[in-house]
């Protein structure tokens, strides 16, 4: 067991900071930075609180930023979890609480890891920095990205970027994100003609109109994907019509999609072929896309072999590269960083009743963050 670490983590874990408010976790980790020589930054954008700290090396060399996100998904209903959401509780070795998983844990390993790094290394070759917002689980649109487009109007250089995002999947080490896929939305509505049942042929049914061109959407094979990548997925997730009534024929369907790709498709690509398909069928309709994300990858290089170097050091196991899973701040992040993964701990808990950590954990992680840190930035 990792005490300082496991501290933070229950320190950051009680702090009710279901997103986008941060209820002072990032003061929390600017506090226990300052000491180590690490200029502290608040930039607040809305309801979001983000941190941009850096601790100078002293030495020329690049530029490596830890990277996460204070902010946690709702708990759901209270009553279900075994511990309170909030109160960080240790049962049978497992750390509960909202963010034990994502982030937090995380969060606190990056801060010891920094603190054993400085202590040991006061002077090293480049710059050790932290990126943490509160608005990640959320609408995203005034944390990472405004940090990141403020750090490029200032002209800052960004080398490296760990997202401690939680990335192993049977084991503490197993999987590091390497890159991850895009994702773009459609809000679609076919418009009909409302009307009685009884009399179908004065009314237009937009859900049998739709059927067929869903029926063909849902068989199609975007692309095969590459060797970072996997095949693109389209994806339907609401599907709403009609008045409530069983004698209404609906005036309109609305239908909500997602698309998530790799960089085998473009965005314009997947609009264009989707479109062409409602046409074909001669549908009415009206289409508003929203592109969350662009994929992103960092290829095998120094940030991959470094990380990977002190996880078979630290864990005893290689991890595997992959671009699976959902979004994060890393596709804000790698338009400016010239390389970015994520790694953290197993996920199987996350946004999950009883979000849970094992204690046991806390120590490696800690430690491959360190030797990380070490390998990146060398001491002078």
């Amino acid at each position: 067991m990792n005490a300082p670490t496991l501290a933070l983590a229950q320190e950051l874990i009680q702090r009710d900071s279901v997103t986008p408010r941060d209820s002072g976790c990032c003061e929390l980790i600017a506090n226990r930075l300052s000491p180590l020589g690490f200029s502290t930054e608040f930039l607040r954008f809305g309801e979001v609180t983000n941190l941009w700290a850096v601790r100078e090396g002293g030495v020329p060399g690049p530029t490596l930023v830890l990277a996460g996100h204070t902010d946690v998904v709702p708990p759901g209903p209270l009553d279900q979890w075994k511990h309170g959401p909030f109160s960080a509780s240790i049962d049978n070795d497992l750390l509960y609480g909202r963010g034990a998983s994502d982030m937090k844990s995380s969060l606190a390993a990056f801060v010891v890891a920094s603190e054993r790094f400085i202590s040991a290394s006061p002077s090293f070759s480049g710059r050790l920095a932290y990126l943490i917002t509160s608005d990640e689980e959320g609408p995203a649109i005034d944390g990472t990205v405004q940090v990141v487009r403020e750090l490029a109007h200032r002209g800052e250089l960004l080398d490296y970027c760990i997202v401690g995002e939680p990335t192993s999947v049977n084991s503490l080490g197993d999987m590091i994100k390497n890159g991850r896929r895009g994702t773009l939305s459609g809000d679609l509505l076919i418009h009909g003609r409302q009307g009685h049942v009884a009399y179908p042929h004065l009314a237009i049914n937009p859900i049998h109109e739709f059927a067929p061109a869903l029926a063909e959407l849902a068989a199609i094979r975007w692309d095969d994907g590459n060797q970072y990548f996997p095949p693109t997925t389209w994806q339907v997730s609401n599907l709403n019509a009609g008045t409530g009534a069983s004698n209404v024929v609906p005036g309109v369907l609305r239908a909500q999609f997602n698309f998530r790709f790799g960089s085998v498709s473009s965005p314009e690509d997947l609009r264009s072929r989707l479109e062409s398909v409602l046409s074909k069928y001669g549908l009415k309709f009206e289409l508003k896309w929203t592109l969350g994300g662009d994929p992103y990858l960092t290829a095998a290089g120094r940030l991959c072999d470094t990380v990977s170097q002190a996880i078979r050091q630290v864990i005893g196991i290689t991890p595997e590269l992959s671009t699976t899973g959902g979004t994060s701040d890393g596709r804000f992040i790698a338009k400016h960083c010239r390389e970015v993964i994520e790694f953290g701990p197993p996920n199987a808990t996350i946004h999950q009743i009883n979000e849970r950590i094992a204690v046991k954990d806390l120590e490696p992680l800690t430690e491959v963050y360190h030797q990380a840190i070490r390998g990146l930035l060398q001491a002078a």
